[in-house]
């Protein structure tokens, strides 16, 4: 025979407890009422067993809540027994739905958290294998080469010397940036906030890529000129690698004989707004939500002949918002792209 349900045992034993209250209060009213009252004594007996049942009842209803939601209680880690109060279990129970609830949807927001990351993680790997890959092949190729005999003909082993240090270097590029990546997201990389000149920093950066932008013909240049200084709170060894980084991407995607300018405006009461502009081939609106992401190529085949980790635009995110700032984009395909990105300034 199978179990009783808890209800149907519940509901017994309520009412055996009442069947043999009302026997006893029946027995008891007939021996000492009945028999002289008569209709009295009906009423009476009938306002005695409504009395008794609403107290039976009641205290059955909460030794049945008490027990089952104590249980409860012990088994979900974040509710407290002692919170729970017998004398207050027939309200308890809306507190108790309400935290479950609560509960449960805190649940399903991890559970998609954790499904994502997940998702996120094996793309990330499978990126990093990638990447890793390229580079490692074209050195271990030029250098299997070179020991079985090409070492011999001097011309052919500087060259095949040469393209396997680009390998190299490309490689340790990608394990820097994956490692200044790792540790902003870890908070390993304290930021070291503190004023400086923007204006005299985007020039020095702009000398130090001047060559590489004539090889392009590309003219590096402020929107005016900035009679007096600027000054922002920051860490200026990570905006410098900000600058670096966009102002390198404007440069390997820019129109060649083209312009990369640079503009600071005042973007609110306490901030500025830093800006690149090119007027390059700009980026399609579908590439746009995505593009910060890491490894994330608008154009595969060209990005890796441009060299670079893939990495450069998400280490930026990183570190703008380790300064608790913004990152912005507008781009329209054909005529360049703007980035830009906001600082606290400097009273």
């Amino acid at each position: 025979m199978k179990k009783l349900k808890k209800t149907y045992k519940y509901a017994l034993t309520s009412a055996l407890y009442l069947t043999i209250i009302s026997v006893v209060i029946a027995v008891v009213s007939y021996l000492s009422f009945f028999k002289t009252l008569g209709v009295i004594a009906i009423i009476i007996f009938g306002i005695l067993l409504f009395i008794v049942s609403f107290f039976v009842i009641q205290y059955r209803a909460e030794h049945f809540i008490y027990k089952r939601l104590k249980r409860l209680y012990e088994e979900i880690s974040i509710l407290d027994v002692d919170d729970l109060k017998r004398d207050k279990v027939t309200t308890d129970i809306d507190d108790f739905t309400k935290t479950v609830q609560e509960y449960v949807e805190d649940k399903k927001e991890e559970i998609a958290n954790l499904t994502e990351r997940d998702s996120f993680r094996r793309d990330f790997l499978g990126n990093v294998a990638h990447e890793l890959k390229t580079p490692l092949f074209t050195v271990q190729g030029y250098i299997l080469t070179l020991i079985e005999g090409a070492a011999d003909d001097r011309e052919i082993r500087d060259k095949y010397l040469e393209r396997a240090n680009k390998g190299v270097e490309r490689l340790t590029s990608i394990v820097k940036d994956l490692d200044m990546i790792a540790k902003l997201e870890t908070d390993g990389m304290k930021m070291k906030i503190e004023p400086f000149n923007i204006i005299e920093l985007i020039q020095s950066v702009f000398d130090l890529f001047e060559m590489k932008a004539k090889k392009r013909n590309i003219k590096l240049a402020f929107d005016k000129h900035y009679e007096y200084p600027l000054f922002v709170k920051g860490d200026i060894e990570r905006i410098e690698q900000v600058l670096i980084n966009l102002i390198v991407n404007s440069i390997k995607y820019g129109k060649v004989g083209g312009n990369t300018i640079a503009s600071v405006e005042t973007y609110n009461e306490n901030k500025l707004v830093i800006k690149i502009i090119d007027d390059g081939e700009g980026i399609k609106q579908e590439h746009i939500p995505r593009l910060f992401e890491r490894f994330y190529r608008v154009d595969q085949s060209r990005s890796r002949e441009q060299g670079g980790s893939g990495l450069g635009l998400s280490i930026v995110k990183h570190i703008i918002e380790a300064h608790n700032e913004t990152i912005l984009l507008k781009s329209t395909f054909g005529e360049g792209s703007e980035f830009s990105f906001t600082l606290e300034k400097s009273l």
